[in-house]
């Protein structure tokens, strides 16, 4: 079956679920930057699975292209299909992956799909190809495109105890002036993740840099709800 078929089918089979009622609430919330069909996750989900499971058998090429496809649609929900597509082939990829990934960050860009791409998808590769975290870690930081810069802060986001801390901390410490809400907001998670994992590392790097209100009150947010006599440091 050709790619254009296959995505063909995926649209045919969100459409035939839209749901107006929830349409406008989901839009709203993505303030209006993306129509919707209106198909709650699960449901997507379970309408969805047909088509990844038999994604699982596609060459990367016709994987990259069906997603590329997706992305091109309107409704945002095409969008979660081509990223549902690519969970599925991420343990495999080819080593020019990252590239079609800093493609897809760069289109119809918002926090929902950036995230995605950036901590499971781009995490995942660099699993794979570890010589390539530092690199584009610091391309992507340096990016005039602040979706790249966000994108940069949560390659390591799942990585618990394989995390480059010094790479991490560098990179926070290259943007936390930036007053800019969604980096700001990526700064505080990242630091509360990898608090759960290493939470003397995250104090004394807050306790010895000046980071925006914001990133320091989400970063500590996991160690006040669960550890609060640790705090007593700061």
């Amino acid at each position: 079956m050709s790619t254009e078929r296959i995505v063909s089918e995926i649209n045919a089979a969100l459409a035939e679920h839209r749901d107006d009622q929830q349409r406008q609430p989901m839009e709203t919330y993505m303030k209006n930057h993306f129509p919707f069909y209106g198909i709650k996750t699960p449901e997507r989900e379970k309408i969805l699975a047909p088509f990844v499971n038999d994604s699982k058998t596609f060459r990367e090429k016709e994987r990259f292209e069906v997603a590329f496809q997706l992305f091109q649609m309107p409704e945002r929900e095409c969008h979660y299909a081509a990223l549902a597509v690519l969970e599925k082939g991420k343990k495999a990829v080819s080593p020019e992956a990252v590239e079609f990934y800093r493609e897809l960050l760069l289109t119809k860009p918002w926090w929902d799909t950036v995230d995605m791409i950036a901590s499971h998808l781009c995490g995942e590769y660099f699993k794979l190809y570890p010589q390539q975290l530092r690199p584009y870690t610091e391309q992507f930081r340096d990016s005039d495109f602040m979706w790249l810069r966000r994108a940069a802060l949560l390659f390591q986001l799942k990585y618990k105890g394989e995390t480059d801390q010094a790479l991490l901390f560098e990179t926070i410490l290259c943007l936390k002036d930036e007053k800019e809400f969604f980096i700001e907001k990526a700064i505080g998670w990242a630091l509360r993740e990898y608090s759960k994992t290493d939470h003397d590392a995250v104090i004394d790097f807050l306790s010895t840099h000046e980071c925006r209100p914001l990133s320091r009150r989400e970063g500590l947010k996991w160690l006040k709800n669960k550890q609060p006599h640790l705090l007593d440091r700061l």
